[in-house]
Order: C-alpha cells, then sequence, then structure tokens
C-alpha cells in the first residue's frame, strides 16, 4: 500500500511540474507572438521620414499609413514613438476599457493587449488631458519602460515621445512621472481649460521622479501615460507630457498655408 501511494505522489508531483513547465512555456510563446506581432505592425505600417522630402520645421520622425491601419482597424487612432526605445505602437480606443487590455490592434486575443486611449476621451485628442493606457509586461514590451523615467538620466536621454493622428501629429514634452494609486487624482478627467487643470499640472510637477523645463499651462493640451506597478495594491506609474503641435500629420509634412 505505501508503495502504491508513494508512486501516486510522485505522479502527482510530475504532473504538477509537468504543467507549470508548460504553462511557463505558453507565457514565453504568447510574448514571443506579441513582439512579432507588434514587429510586423511596424514594419507594415511604418516608415522612417526620409531626407529628400526636406521637411521644414517640427516634423515627426516617422510615417505612419493611417489609411492601411484605419482599414485593418476603424479603432486605431493614433501612433506614439519614443526614439531608442520599445515605445512604438497604434493608439485604439474602444466602446470600453476592457476590450483592449486584452485584444492586439488587430483584435486578436492578446496577453500583452493595446496600448489604448481611456474610451470616454475624445479621439482626436481635444479634450485638455487624455489618458493612454498600455500593460506591464515582464519583457518589457507596451508600457513597461515607463517607470524607466524615474531615473533622471533616462528622462534626459528620452525629453519627448511623439503622438502621431491622421490629421496633427505632436511632440510630446514629458515634464512628469511618479507612482500613483489607480484610485489617485491623477486620473481626473479635464475636457477643457479651468482652474482646476491648473492646480492639476502643478501638482503633478511637484510630486515627479525627474525635474523637466516644461512650460505648462491650462490652454495647452496633455497627456498621461499609465501602466501597472508592482509596489503596493492597484499601484500605477503615470507619466505626464504636454502636446505640441507639429507641423505634420501621419508624419507627412502638412500643406503650407
Amino acid at each position: 500500500m505505501k508503495k502504491w501511494i508513494r508512486r501516486i505522489l510522485m505522479l502527482a508531483l510530475f504532473l504538477i511540474c509537468a504543467g507549470s513547465v508548460g504553462t511557463i512555456a505558453f507565457v514565453q510563446w504568447q510574448y514571443k507572438a506579441n513582439e512579432a506581432l507588434y514587429d510586423e505592425a511596424s514594419n507594415q505600417f511604418t516608415s522612417t521620414q526620409k531626407n529628400a522630402q526636406e521637411p521644414k520645421g517640427d516634423v515627426a520622425p516617422i510615417v505612419i499609413d493611417f489609411d492601411a491601419l484605419q482599414e485593418a482597424n476603424p479603432d486605431v487612432i493614433g501612433w506614439i514613438y519614443c526614439e531608442g526605445t520599445v515605445i512604438d505602437y497604434p493608439i485604439m480606443r474602444g466602446e470600453d476599457n476592457d476590450f483592449y487590455l486584452h485584444h492586439a490592434y488587430d483584435k486578436s486575443y492578446s496577453v500583452a493587449g493595446s496600448i489604448f486611449m481611456d474610451y470616454t476621451n475624445g479621439a482626436n485628442f481635444e479634450d485638455s488631458n487624455t489618458i493612454l493606457y498600455g500593460h506591464h509586461m515582464k519583457n518589457k514590451s507596451m508600457f513597461a519602460t515607463l517607470e524607466y523615467w524615474a531615473d533622471q538620466a533616462y528622462y534626459e536621454e528620452h525629453p519627448q515621445m511623439w503622438l502621431l493622428t491622421p490629421t496633427q501629429d505632436f511632440r510630446i514634452e514629458l515634464f512628469s512621472g511618479y507612482t500613483t494609486s489607480a484610485r489617485s487624482e491623477a486620473y481626473m478627467m479635464y475636457p477643457e481649460p479651468c482652474e482646476e487643470l491648473n492646480t492639476y499640472l502643478s501638482q503633478a510637477a511637484a510630486k515627479s521622479n525627474f525635474q523637466a523645463d516644461v512650460e505648462l499651462d491650462g490652454n495647452s493640451h496633455y497627456v498621461i501615460l499609465s501602466t501597472c506597478a508592482y509596489v503596493f495594491d492597484n499601484a500605477r506609474y503615470v507619466v505626464h507630457g504636454k502636446l505640441v503641435p507639429a507641423d505634420s500629420a501621419g508624419g507627412t509634412p502638412l500643406a503650407v498655408k
């Protein structure tokens, strides 16, 4: 009897170990599949700004084929890009804040989800502040590297990002990054300029892990980039940026008026 008990226990342990190994392998496969999907998207829908165009003024460094992107999925409303980092993704806007947590830009199921706009924000970034969400993936994809901006030297190497849309591009001048709660005032919505927005911006700048020289005014438009932070329950790392209109749309120089 004891021999059979030992055999059963050994078999149970073997099955547990095999299951754990299988789960890890499946997760790793999902990570690689997600990386391949977004690498393909970048190769298919983006190109580097060519010197032959001789763009004048402040023009985005990459060009986005929004016609093809929106044909693939009309939920695409922009593209976020930070040179020298992994941040190079389409931005989605769904009917809620759940779908693109678990789906890629092509609507396929994805453990990494997408970078997506809060569904209560206007799709054209017309609100005074707009929230963009992204997972904190263990392979440092999506918005996992936002926490790097807690370091002053990293900020100085990457003081800005680019936000490209079909009608207008923006430089994102980063001015604050810090850990906060998912229920904090960082997620307050301001659809238009107001005195409360001025206070909100000042408080955000005061909390920052890095020091930035960005002029803040309540009449400009802003974004909050948000991801999970594993510091305490419901912790988030957020990075605030000011949107400065560029002389391009989708990376293509705008016609001179």
